[in-house]
């Protein structure tokens, strides 16, 4: 179990991490010296200064050009060839496994585009953690425009993927999840995307299997059609995410729920985003202060104020065609707050 305070990260130049290589070959040499005639054995190299630190960030990569965008502050991670259906969870999974992350006091993996996302730098992150100890896991939303305008990120998710809400309903039964998470007022201290974690060995060992348990309940319990989508790239229609199926995208928002439920002993902290903030038109900033509101007083009237203002605000924002085939699906007709 982690301490109860964060050590404060010492920022490390970059090792280079494969999740898929062996223990013994964790760390290799940045070029193979000629071979000359020895009389002894080498040394065995010693681990990266960066893989014994108490707080370790992994940087994912994979392709050759991404290694030129990752952060100095981060460990890279190797990732290129890995395919899995999961994309950042099953490196998640492989690095609770690995030596890389054995006696970290903290680990995480973020995506080669963190600070493209984030407007963060990854010495900023660390500063941020230090600055915040004593806590089970450090994550940020880099899509913070949605904490205004969306019930939650199921909501949001319609708007992004077909269907969204209606297989996500069939999962959560399938699960035998709260249905009335996916319907109600979430605060915009839960949201998250992106898989943008740095947690303690204690909040790994319970989101990852709580994930895994939803997952194979899903693919036990649903209907062979439910199941078929439920793994088709239908969920990425327009080709952003390089056909993803639905499954990472249900992962990925499934944190505030585990955080509320088998999580909920967890500390949590939400790490601002200066540059993702500065961004915000004021619209976007009222109607967030005013859905926070309504939630911690738990004003149904002040949330169907929030609704009117909302969608007033998204038919000046977007074509009378998106209005008409989302603003309905994307409103619940009850008042719900988690």
């Amino acid at each position: 179990m982690a301490s109860k305070s964060t050590p404060k990260p010492v920022v490390q130049p970059a090792a280079k991490v494969s999740p898929k290589a062996p223990a013994k070959k964790l760390i290799k040499p940045a070029a193979k010296k000629a071979a000359k005639p020895a009389a002894k054995a080498a040394t065995p190299s010693k681990p990266h200064p960066a893989l014994l630190a108490p707080v370790r960030v992994f940087q994912i990569y994979y392709e050759p050009w991404h290694r030129d965008l990752l952060d100095p502050a981060f460990v890279q991670l190797d990732n290129a060839g890995a395919k899995s259906e999961l994309l950042e969870f099953s490196v998640f999974e492989r690095l609770q496994a690995h030596a890389a992350t054995q006696g970290a006091q903290l680990w995480g993996a973020l995506s080669w585009r963190f600070g493209e996302k984030t407007g963060m730098k990854g010495a900023e992150l660390l500063e941020a953690m230090a600055a915040n100890p004593g806590h089970d896991v450090y994550f940020c939303n880099p899509h913070i425009q949605n904490e205004a305008i969306y019930h939650n990120m199921w909501m949001q998710g319609e708007t992004a993927h077909p269907h969204f809400v209606a297989l996500t309903r069939a999962v959560f039964q399938a699960a035998d999840l709260d249905e009335g998470e996916i319907g109600a007022l979430h605060p915009s201290s839960s949201y998250s995307s992106a898989n943008y974690f740095v947690a303690t060995p204690k909040f790994w060992a319970l989101y990852l299997p709580f994930i895994r348990r939803v997952l194979k309940a899903a693919d036990e319990n649903l209907s062979p059609t439910l199941r078929n989508a439920l793994h088709s790239s239908a969920a990425d229609p327009k080709g952003l995410h390089g056909g993803a199926t639905y499954v990472p995208f249900i992962v990925e928002r499934l944190f505030g729920y585990f955080m509320r439920t088998e999580g909920r002993g967890l500390k949590a902290h939400k790490v601002p985003l200066l540059a993702r903030e500065a961004e915000l038109n004021v619209h976007q900033k009222l109607l967030r202060d005013m859905k926070d509101v309504a939630h911690s007083t738990k004003s149904a009237w002040l949330a169907a104020c929030w609704v009117n203002y909302r969608n007033l605000y998204l038919n000046q924002t977007n074509s009378e065609a998106w209005c008409a085939q989302y603003l309905r699906l994307i409103t619940p007709t009850d008042v719900r707050f988690v």
